[in-house]
């Protein structure tokens, strides 16, 4: 009784096995040309019997599983059998199909007192920063700008410009294809980041108003800064120190400087963050969120992007 109340889709492997031994049983019935026509008959038919015994084989042609057949020829036969197969593959892989996908949507259908799914056709949303409390989005300060930067209407994309700009002219200026924000930081906590995928070669950190005009960030002692040099290779630098981080460039890079324990931390910010490296920091005046581009690169650019709250 048990085995009579099989489903149609569970005795479907055993039906596909079956009809592919038939097919190679046929074929090697019709290769043995001098065997007796009674013998060859009695095979297929005690084969036909065994395999519609017990089972439904509604999708099979009735003809092929009689026993009183013996004028067809062996190669109707063997047709007949390979298209059985195709359907019976085509018919249980589409059954597999909607019994997995009946099971996946009751699993995941919601109760009437749980929330609603996500649509699973859509992205996730990616979640908050966990420095979302302490996100600051800062300005470029166009009197340190440099002569070779421009930069966005809302200051907070700086490009590589070689053309003339109408900025007004400040002895603030860097030599280099430097700038710094106008936010100033003495004391709290702040983090931010900055997109750094359309730069080839670039340098992003904190330094002091008072940071010499024709020195390069990193390079004194009231700057540090994460750098990637188009070469491979990330670094972080402070008083001409270089420490070599690795080889793996970060397409957004996030600033956390806590003031509070004298720290200064980069990121690597993806769907999280992941730590690049972390130093004790001691300033005597107030730090700025600094740039450099690499000035050989017209249309180079930097962008402190919006965090996810």
């Amino acid at each position: 009784m048990a085995a009579a109340k099989k489903s149609i889709t569970e005795v479907g492997p055993e039906l596909v096995d079956l009809v592919e031994q038939l097919i190679d049983i046929v074929k090697n019935l019709q290769s043995q040309r001098h065997l007796p026509e009674s013998g060859r008959d009695n095979e297929l038919s005690s084969l036909g019997t065994a395999f519609s015994g017990g089972m439904d084989l509604s999708l099979a042609s009735p003809k092929v599983v009689t026993s009183n057949t013996p004028e067809r020829k062996v190669s109707d036969i063997l047709h007949d059998l390979e298209e059985i197969l195709g359907k019976l593959r085509e018919n249980f892989t589409w059954k597999e199909a909607l019994d997995s996908q009946t099971r996946v949507e009751v699993l995941e259908a919601p109760s009437s007192s749980s929330c609603p799914l996500p649509d699973q056709s859509r992205p996730t949303p990616k979640r908050a920063s966990r420095f979302a409390q302490w996100a600051i989005s800062p300005t470029f300060d166009l009197r340190s700008l440099s002569c070779s930067l421009g930069v966005s209407q809302d200051c907070r994309t700086v490009t590589v410009s070689h053309d003339s700009q109408s900025y007004p002219w400040s002895h603030e200026r860097f030599a280099t294809c430097q700038v710094l924000c106008s936010q100033a930081f003495s004391s709290g906590h702040q983090y931010w980041e900055v997109d750094t995928q359309q730069c080839s070669h670039w340098a992003v950190g904190v330094a002091s108003w008072g940071m010499s005009r024709d020195h390069i960030l990193g390079r004194t002692k009231d700057s540090w800064c994460v750098e990637w040099k188009g070469t491979s290779q990330l670094s972080v630098w402070h008083m001409v120190k270089e420490t070599v981080l690795g080889s793996d460039r970060p397409k957004v890079v996030g600033i956390w400087l806590d003031l509070e324990e004298g720290k200064l931390a980069f990121y690597s910010v993806a769907t999280q963050e992941q730590l690049l490296y972390e130093c004790s920091i001691s300033a005597s005046s107030p730090l700025h969120p600094a740039f450099w581009l690499y000035g050989l690169h017209p249309g180079n650019s930097l962008t402190i992007r919006q965090v996810k709250v």
